[in-house]
């Protein structure tokens, strides 16, 4: 399963924010720390500040935080809420016929494959992608531990 960028966009701003501990987060920051694009991370943001992960703050010190608990972002959740289409192989269907009978078994098998990452991601959340916080701290926000 590939994930888009968007995904990982997501999941790399919940991190930073994360492990900022309630401060206030720019956008700026977040791109500077992964080399990401502003105008795309702008993008993520906003999608993430509309599905109730995260609080912006407008204005000259504004920035972003954590709308939830860590403990209470599931990766799985945030995983289905930003890809568009998690099927793996489209459907090969013509005139309501399926035109190659093994593809749809293919498909199932994806369709199992892709359950199982999720239910992998569910059992997460980002209160343990931020545990190391020393860690990512020094290396993400540029801080002395």
């Amino acid at each position: 399963m590939r994930l888009t960028l968007h995904t990982d966009f997501a999941l790399r701003v919940l991190i930073h924010v994360g492990i900022n501990a309630g401060k206030l987060t720019t956008i700026n920051e977040i791109a500077e720390s992964f080399d990401i694009s502003k105008q795309h991370l702008m993008k993520v943001v906003n999608d993430l500040g509309q599905m109730g992960y995260l609080d912006t703050v407008r204005g000259r010190n504004g920035g972003l935080r954590l709308k939830r608990d860590p403990h209470n972002i599931n990766l799985g959740q945030v995983v289905r809420d930003t890809e568009d289409k998690l099927d793996v192989i489209g459907c090969l269907r013509q005139k309501g016929y399926c035109r190659i009978e093994r593809v749809c078994t293919l498909r199932g098998m994806l369709r199992d494959a892709t359950d199982a990452f999720l239910a992998v991601l569910d059992r997460h959340t980002l209160a343990d992608l931020i545990r190391p916080r020393n860690a990512l701290a020094a290396l993400l926000l540029q801080q002395d531990v």
